[in-house]
């Protein structure tokens, strides 16, 4: 077992420690670190987006969304989501907030959902149109 230093606080640390005893980074022996997980963006951008975004990572233990024309992972922003937490046009999700969906709970123009607050159509167990609500 080597000693090193950490690439936060500069403090000798194993080059096999998984934490600095001193400041807390993680993987303190590796000059660059930027999280657990996996991460895919496409070469291909469309304005300024990547054609496709794929995150299930974390970094400080934070998740890192996947933001991209396509997105898949637990938080996602895009055109088109395939994830826990959604926002964008095209949502398959748990939580969404989408223009259309297929969600168990979201806010949308138009959803096929578990429980849905949409404003024009929607089908699913409990759907409520705020046109109906406000009486327009």
């Amino acid at each position: 077992m080597s000693l090193t230093q950490c690439r936060e606080c500069k403090h000798a640390v194993s080059s096999q420690a998984p934490l600095c005893p001193n400041c807390g980074a993680p993987n303190p022996w590796q000059t660059e670190w930027s999280g657990f997980g996996f991460e895919y963006k496409s070469r291909i951008r469309i304005f300024n987006l990547p054609l496709l975004h794929i995150s299930f990572k974390y970094r400080n233990r934070r998740p890192v969304p996947a933001v991209g024309i396509i997105s898949i992972g637990q938080f996602a922003l895009g055109i088109i989501n395939i994830s826990q937490f959604g926002i964008g046009i095209l949502n398959l999700s748990q939580f969404a907030f989408t223009v259309f969906g297929i969600c168990q709970i979201c806010l949308s123009y138009s959803a096929l959902a578990q429980i849905a607050l949409v404003w024009e159509k929607g089908y699913g167990q409990m759907i409520f149109s705020v046109k109906e609500l406000l009486g327009l």
